[in-house]
């Protein structure tokens, strides 16, 4: 009797089987082959059918106190072609051997026809029991769905599990985030793998799983908005994307298969009508990235979402703290202050990403997505605030990647740079490439800001760096028609003409030095004539030249830059400096008559007038020539959140004459007359600007960036025609009060400052002092003067100690 109703059930189960080929290979007469989609929906209705007959054939029936519930594809209704079949036979009140025979005329039908089948046998309470103990198993019933049999005892484990999973969501949450960290460190980035995970890789179809279940646990929405101009469609259409890819894998395997093989990559590309392994490559990047952006959302929205039980629910509501004009930090999150107007503020979305990358903060998603709503473009020419913030961010080093994808995927960057869309997701050509072509980009940036000193003009560097490639996914030679882009997109930041060629040039370029010192004669003359002809002799753009090629190669992958590779180019590049002429030396900025003719009238002066951009204001301090003015202007400047972008300091007589170009770190300046009673203080000795600005600084500390630099700071000595005189040049990141503490140093150690000219870029700056040193300049008094700038300035974290613990007190 067994064996006969065994035999009858595995016909039937043979029948599923060659009902499930005829999907695969054929599909219906009229439509041969079912795409993607369609035959995922088939083999669902193909399961359900075959399991509802079976179940009504053996008495699961409404009545019957037994249900069968899917979970896994069949329960998710994403049932592809060789995924495993996960069955749970729930039973309540019911006898222990016809339980029994119900499970084996169940079973052995669909092993026999080697269907791959996980089963369960359970109760209600066993099975909540279950999910209680294991959270892959939660995970799992989460996604249960009624097949056959009683509803009602279906609905009883479907509605205690969802139940049990929000009440227990507290105390599961830190291990529903290890689990998933533990996963991606097996699994790696889909985005960014030759042979991806489309299952357990960051940014595959069990995040969106997770996103499911913080979604029931009503954390999150499993579908959060990215903005109306996010790349790709979005999250449903990133799942879908996976879903399709994966269900033709299986297909072309012939077998359940989660990892994309190349060789298989051609074939699916061309089943799903995207196109070549390449294309196939860039739609599983857009879609990955679109899916970890989503799950870092969901995490962050979960967690601060959480219910809190005992002293936690007495703490007081989180503190929007000030990071920049309409930007404030709130709940760990960056986010726009209650009175931000972002339909008449474009600038706004370069201030908030340029907090985010320096204050390692992530941007919150309902930021993110106002701002794509109702933020207007930038207009043509950009203003210099908007200029300065994007350098800000971009010299933020690895906290600009995130910022950068944050707003890609949002659809903001994309409207900064509409040039970004043909490199997006572009996946590399060389296998030596470890990164899609933007987040090459990005990844240049971050290693270019660690050595943003090495050159003169760290702003061009960095915007070299986020466009050398920017070519590449268009007809030509990339260098070529990257230069033309840099060339509209520097008019569009508003460079100055001769800084847009500088631009151009350093893209047409950026692969001149490491082609020509690997490939031909180093010791040929023919070899230097022809780069220092190429660059028409520009000093300044070899430099930048030579520092992008190594913030370039250590952004493409492992083992590209080198001992080898360094030297060769190094060896170039001082070949070429001996052809070329040597750098220009800073000199004074001219006084205007009329600043000149209030300084001979005597007494202090401080006028303040608005600037050429919005956010911007021009500060003239004129009073008697001392040690310590210099220092107590830029201290009075800096203790009311006047950020010095630039200065031109100059002495006419025995008064000194300084110029500054400041912006408001919020709101409005203050007034002139105010600013004037404060230096009248300081300069007084009765406002201690030095310790008022360290604990300015102290206070900024906690969401401000960090105390230490990316990039090591380098001072410049060089001689002038006045005997005495020495121009010494500091290159080096900002803090706040810098150019305060600077002079103050300069002032420590008797140096006479002459003149000076400062320029912020960004957070880098550049500043340069004419010192007369008369008959005291010596190494010695060099060395000095040296070690007090260098003791104000940040510097890089400290390198361990042999006991392994760094001095936290080491910091500037």
């Amino acid at each position: 009797m067994t064996e006969e109703v065994n035999g009858k059930v595995s016909n039937a189960a043979a029948d599923l089987v060659r009902a499930r080929t005829q999907l695969l290979q054929g599909g219906l007469p009229r439509n041969p082959r079912l795409d993607a989609e369609s035959l995922r929906h088939a083999l669902v209705d193909l399961f359900e059918l075959w399991l509802t007959s079976k179940g009504s054939e053996l008495g699961i029936a409404a009545d019957s106190g037994l249900a069968v519930v899917a979970v896994g594809g069949l329960g998710r209704g994403e049932m592809l072609p060789y995924s495993d079949l996960d069955l749970v036979l729930l039973h309540d009140d019911v006898d222990p051997a016809r339980v029994a025979e119900v499970a084996d005329q169940l079973w052995y039908p669909l092993w026999d026809a080697h269907i791959k089948l996980d089963h369960s046998v359970r109760t209600v309470p066993q099975a909540l029991r279950v999910a209680a103990d294991d959270l892959i198993a939660a995970l799992g019933m989460l996604e249960a769905r009624h097949i056959v049999g009683d509803q009602d005892l279906s609905n009883l484990l479907l509605g205690g599990v969802r139940r049990e999973w929000r009440t227990g969501i507290r105390t599961r949450f830190d291990e529903l985030i290890t689990q998933a960290e533990a996963r991606w460190e097996r699994s790696g980035e889909i985005a960014h793998r030759a042979e991806p995970d489309l299952k357990n890789g960051r940014g595959g179809l069990r995040d969106i799983q997770l996103l499911d279940a913080l979604a029931i646990a009503q954390l999150t929405d499993a579908m959060p908005g990215l903005g109306p101009d996010a790349p790709g469609g979005g999250l449903k259409q990133a799942h879908r994307r996976l879903l399709d890819v994966r269900t033709e894998l299986h297909r072309v395997a012939g077998r359940s298969r989660d990892q994309l093989r190349a060789q298989d990559a051609d074939e699916i590309g061309a089943a799903l009508r995207i196109g070549d392994r390449f294309d196939l490559a860039r739609t599983l990047s857009d879609s990955a990235r679109t899916v970890s952006y989503s799950v870092d959302v969901g995490l962050r929205t979960a967690a601060n979402a959480l219910p809190r039980r005992g002293l936690a629910r007495l703490r007081r509501m989180p503190v929007r703290r000030p990071l920049d004009e309409g930007v404030v930090e709130h709940a760990g999150e960056v986010v726009l202050a209650r009175d931000a107007r972002p339909q008449r503020d474009p600038g706004l979305v370069l201030r908030v990403a340029a907090a985010s990358a320096q204050t390692g903060l992530p941007m919150s998603a309902t930021t993110l997505n106002r701002l794509s709503e109702d933020a207007p473009e930038l207009r043509e020419p950009w203003p210099k605030d908007a200029l300065n913030d994007l350098l800000v961010l971009l010299g933020a080093g690895r906290g600009a990647i995130d910022a950068i994808e944050a707003l890609d995927r949002t659809g903001l960057w994309g409207r900064l740079f509409p040039e970004w869309g043909a490199v997006r997701d572009l996946p590399p050509r060389d296998a030596l490439h470890t990164w899609t072509v933007d987040r090459h980009l990005a990844e240049t940036v971050a290693y270019a800001s660690v050595m943003s000193t090495r050159v003169a003009r760290p702003d061009l560097l960095a915007l070299g760096a986020l466009l050398h490639d920017i070519g590449k996914g268009r007809a030509g030679d990339h260098s070529v028609v990257g230069a033309e882009l840099a060339t509209h997109i520097g008019r569009r930041l508003g460079l100055w003409p001769s800084d847009v060629r500088t631009l151009s040039a350093v893209v047409r370029h950026h692969l001149l030095l490491p082609d020509t010192a690997t490939r031909r004669d180093l010791s040929d003359p023919d070899t230097v004539q022809f780069v220092v002809d190429a660059l028409t002799g520009d000093a300044q753009l070899l430099e930048l030249l030579h520092t992008l090629a190594e913030a370039d190669s250590l952004a493409t992958g492992p083992g590209v830059w080198g001992d080898w590779k360094a030297s060769l180019i190094g060896e170039l590049v001082r070949r070429c400096r001996l052809v070329m002429a040597g750098d220009r030396l800073p000199t004074p900025e001219p006084i205007a008559p009329e600043l000149i003719a209030e300084a001979a009238a005597g007494g202090v002066h401080v006028d303040l007038k608005r600037g050429e951009s919005k956010y911007t204001y021009t500060v003239t301090v004129i009073a008697p020539d001392s040690a310590g003015l210099l220092s107590d202007a830029a201290g009075v400047l800096a203790l009311h959140s006047l950020r010095v972008l630039s200065a031109a300091l100059g002495v006419e007589g025995d008064s000194a004459i300084d110029t500054f170009i400041v912006s408001p770190k919020f709101g409005d300046p203050p007034d002139a007359g105010l600013l004037r009673q404060e230096l009248i203080r300081a300069m007084a000795g009765d406002l201690d600007v030095s310790a008022a600005l360290a604990k300015r600084e102290r206070e900024a500390s906690g969401i401000g960036p960090s105390r230490y630099a990316r990039a090591e700071p380098r001072v410049i000595w060089s001689g002038t025609s006045l005997p005495g005189q020495v121009i010494l040049e500091l290159r080096a990141e900002d803090r706040v009060g810098l150019l305060s503490r600077l002079a103050a140093a300069l002032a420590g150690c008797g140096a006479d400052v002459r003149w000076a000219k400062v320029v912020t870029m960004g957070s880098a700056v550049v500043d340069s002092f004419c010192l007369d040193m008369g008959a005291e300049d010596s190494p010695v008094r060099r060395e000095t003067i040296e070690k007090a700038i260098l003791a104000v300035v940040p510097r890089p974290v400290p390198k361990k100690h042999e006991g392994g613990v760094s001095d936290p007190s080491i910091g500037f």
